[in-house]
């Protein structure tokens, strides 16, 4: 593909990131650090405008952020919020440009989005990621990817950038969207798994680290366990994923299953306890605030 953009070349294509939230601006410095020109859109413009000091083109709208860029990266909340972001956008796109969408939306909004970029004459990239904002600030997530082999030279130089492993799925759009889910139903039932085990630790009466010292170095034990007992246990609940988003996904896979045919009975208890969290305030801390939906509320007269 010839890119449009002076100064770009197939080892150096001109990126739009539009949604520069905690992935979405992790992300776009990972573009910048390889060298690459990203321009940056959030709807919220206040999030995208430290991208400046990084060498990021923050432009105040879509279309402008689009308009002759080869590849066009998504990282928002949901489909819709992609769906606008596209609307918001499609004056400024090109036949044949790429759109790269790694938000989490599942399989239903996927394929309203891939119709969506066939209408706007768009490449259309299933290509959600897995990892949270360290990762994204690192260069280090995994990416699902799903589409036209055609687009892997343009799009290697982007994936290169933003992950330390890419898995190309399939041609079929939508294959990576139904893998994360799979990934995703993993990591929500581990960290709903370590709140419970804090729970009980803390209501019967047990040292918590004593738990985390049982099963270090074992079969048992995970770099993940430790990383999230320890935000429990320091109280500093800084989003890398927040608890709002977790039960967004949770929401996306319970749907898929029940299309599918399938019970999952951890992630609904999942969903319940999110729901109790984000009901408590939680909402906007790291997903690992689910330890909160663990406390009985006491009785009145208690």
């Amino acid at each position: 593909m010839t890119s449009s953009v002076a100064g770009a070349t197939p080892e150096r294509p001109v990126v739009a990131v539009l949604g520069t939230g905690i992935m979405g601006s992790g992300m776009a410095r990972s573009l910048l650090r390889a060298g690459l020109d990203v321009r940056a859109w959030n709807r919220t413009g206040s999030k995208a405008a430290p991208l400046a000091a990084d060498g990021a083109t923050v432009t105040e709208t879509a279309e402008e952020a689009v308009r002759g860029a080869d590849v066009v990266l998504t990282m928002l909340n949901d489909g819709p919020a992609v769906a606008a972001a596209l609307a918001a956008a499609s004056g400024g796109v090109h036949a044949g440009q790429i759109l790269l969408q790694s938000s989490t939306v599942g399989p239903d909004a996927g394929a309203d989005l891939a119709q969506r970029a066939a209408d706007l004459g768009l490449v259309y990239l299933d290509a959600p990621v897995s990892g949270t904002k360290q990762p994204a600030e690192q260069g280090a997530l995994t990416v699902f990817v799903s589409g036209p082999p055609a687009a892997r030279a343009t799009v290697d130089p982007v994936l290169d950038a933003i992950g330390r492993r890419t898995v190309w799925v399939g041609e079929v759009p939508g294959a990576a969207s139904r893998l994360k889910l799979v990934v995703n139903t993993w990591v929500i039932t581990m960290v709903n798994n370590i709140a419970e085990c804090l729970n009980l630790a803390e209501g019967l009466g047990v040292d918590p680290q004593a738990f985390l010292d049982a099963v270090k170095g074992g079969p048992l034990d995970s770099s993940y366990l430790h990383g999230k007992s320890a935000a429990v246990l320091s109280g500093d609940l800084t989003p890398s994923f927040t608890l709002s988003t977790a039960l967004k996904d949770t929401r996306l896979i319970l749907d898929a299953a029940r299309s599918a045919g399938v019970r999952l009975d951890l992630v609904e208890a999942s969903a319940d306890r999110f729901v109790r969290a984000e009901a408590a305030g939680h909402g906007g801390e790291d997903m690992i605030a689910t330890y909160y939906a663990g406390r009985v509320p006491e009785k009145d007269g208690d």
